[in-house]
């Protein structure tokens, strides 16, 4: 599912909002995770999951086209970890 199609959901399961409103909830939700792990914090919902940072170090790597070692500088990545819930539901318990 993308963001069109979420949102399209949602209003049309709700319709009693206009769908810019649907619109602008969306993108504020995604805008406030966004923001939370931009500055290190952990966002976690109830029985979907956790979205966290975690930092990865500094390393030597290497080219996989010519074989070459190349220094690969320290970065941060986002990480997700389903919640039981999810986990369940996915494994049909």
């Amino acid at each position: 599912m993308i963001r069109s199609e979420l949102i399209q959901k949602l209003a049309d399961e709700n319709p009693h909002l206009y769908q810019r409103d649907v619109e602008k909830i969306v993108n504020t939700v995604f805008e406030e995770i966004t923001g939370a792990m931009a500055r290190g914090d952990r966002v976690e919902l109830r029985g979907f999951g956790a979205f966290s940072v975690k930092k990865r170090d500094q390393r030597i790597g290497r080219n996989p086209r010519t074989g070459e070692s190349v220094e690969v500088e320290e970065k941060h990545v986002p990480f997700f970890k389903t919640g039981k819930l999810l986990r369940d539901r996915l494994n049909g318990n």
